[in-house]
């Protein structure tokens, strides 16, 4: 049989867990997406920028990255 002193701390615990888990439930409001929609949020607005950033991964990681382009850790396609 746990000891009160052990099932009080157990529950504080459990209660902890679940406000810290609630706590990153969120939703965007209707006045907030405006600043979720600014190009300046999308991942690949600069489309060389993010080529190239590819390139020098695969170059130096030996992976394709997602892309479909093979080749080895040389950086010779």
């Amino acid at each position: 049989m746990p000891t009160p002193l052990l099932r009080r701390f157990v529950i504080s615990v459990a209660a902890l867990v679940v406000l810290v888990g609630a706590s990153g439930c969120s939703s965007v409001k209707p006045w907030e997406r405006g600043t979720l929609a600014d190009p300046l949020m999308n991942r690949d607005r600069d489309p060389l920028g993010l080529a190239l950033a590819e390139h020098m991964y695969f170059s130096r990681e030996a992976t394709s990255g997602g892309q479909g382009v093979g080749g080895g850790g040389c950086g010779c396609n």
